[in-house]
């Protein structure tokens, strides 16, 4: 899995150039209590833990339930665990508002990187999508063309990053404000759809895990942004 160990590297590596240059560029300023680990150490411990265990605790439940019992991980899970985590740390240190838009250009990024070593790691990786007869269908090693389900994902990140980008670039503070809210909801959405073309066992009707997780991370998205819209609205 060498492979995608390079491509976990690069994906971090180039999340953190993207935030350095976001940063640099000063157009988050006035949209968030931006955090800084010199500032808040426990934020950011409580984001890791809360993203590692999502992470690993969702990923190897997966692969549990198509009898694959081993460690694994997931970025849904991720994203899940690391959300849950920050928002029960701000409850408790009654912080308000959003505190994740610095992360949202780095984990688009980050995802659509992530998800090449996914696709270059083949089979073993346990991410590559049913048989089709699509002309773009791959063949990951076992003489069945399918769909490469990381590319979607990829591109579909990809696609968020651009619209981000260009929402920053014109200071629209309406997407800035709701920036991290509506990077989930975008995950969460094609994250879903993806899914009806993996080989993931169901565990209600026609729905996976990660359905169900990509359910739940849509509402959270849909209930921060009106909680946001009230705030601002009493203010």
């Amino acid at each position: 899995m060498l492979i995608h160990t390079v491509f976990d590297l690069l994906a971090w590596t180039a999340a953190g150039a993207l935030g350095w240059w976001i940063a640099r560029r000063g157009w988050l300023a006035g949209y968030s209590a931006r955090p800084r680990l010199k500032d808040d150490p426990t934020y950011f411990l409580a984001l890791a833990l809360g993203a590692i265990a999502g992470a690993v605790l969702f990923g190897s439940f997966n692969m549990g339930l198509a009898g694959l019992w081993t460690l694994g991980h997931s970025i849904a899970g991720a994203i899940a665990g690391g959300a849950a985590a920050v928002e029960l740390y701000k409850w408790l240190r009654g912080i308000r508002g959003s505190t994740g838009l610095p992360f949202v250009g780095p984990l688009a990024l980050g995802i659509a990187v992530g998800r090449l070593g996914c696709f270059f790691a083949g089979l073993p990786d346990y991410t590559y999508g049913t048989p089709t007869h699509l002309p773009w269908g791959v063949d990951f090693g076992d003489g069945i063309l399918r769909h490469p389900i990381q590319l979607y994902e990829s591109a579909a990140m990809l696609a968020f990053l651009a619209f981000w980008l260009r929402a920053l670039r014109a200071r629209n503070a309406a997407i800035i404000g709701n920036g991290f809210y509506l990077f989930v909801a975008w995950y969460a959405v094609q994250r879903f759809a993806w899914e009806f073309l993996k080989p993931y066992p169901a565990v209600i009707g026609p729905f996976n895990l990660f359905h169900l997780i990509c359910i739940g991370l849509f509402a959270y998205s849909l209930f921060m942004m009106r909680r946001s819209y009230e705030l601002r609205a009493a203010v």
